[in-house]
């Protein structure tokens, strides 16, 4: 099966990103065969409407499952529409997330999360690399 996670840089050893619809990219991996793959995240500089880019990105990627630190009200809403379920990492690696979710450790999203979405504040940074690291 195809899990989707958000990570901070196109590695599996990342940070899981605590944003969703601007992440910086995501790992897609497939959780039988153990491979995995990067992909930016094409929503991450959108002017709206970043978690519903996001969500339909993963969709297009066969993915039935998300993980990530927080989702924003629209995400949630495309994601749940999508039938991909969601679930809750943060303070671990890209790696570490996989294997929870292999092993049942990961809370499953039922909601959205409270304070994300609409801009939430998280910021990219302003540096030359714009917060994205080697995306």
């Amino acid at each position: 099966m195809k899990i989707a996670i958000t990570a901070t840089s196109p590695d599996i050893d990342a940070g899981v990103d605590p944003r969703f619809g601007r992440c910086a990219g995501f790992v897609i991996a497939d959780t039988e065969s153990d491979e995995w793959d990067a992909f930016p995240n094409p929503a991450i500089n959108s002017a709206s409407g970043a978690g519903i880019q996001a969500a339909q990105f993963v969709a297009d990627k066969g993915v039935k499952a998300v993980i990530s630190g927080a989702f924003g009200p629209n995400a949630y809403q495309a994601l749940a529409a999508a039938g991909i379920e969601m679930y809750s990492a943060g303070g671990i690696t890209v790696r570490q997330a996989i294997e929870d979710y292999k092993a049942g450790r990961l809370t499953r999203v039922s909601a959205p999360s409270p304070g994300a979405g609409h801009g939430g504040g998280w910021g990219r940074g302003g540096g030359r690399g714009r917060g994205r690291g080697g995306w």
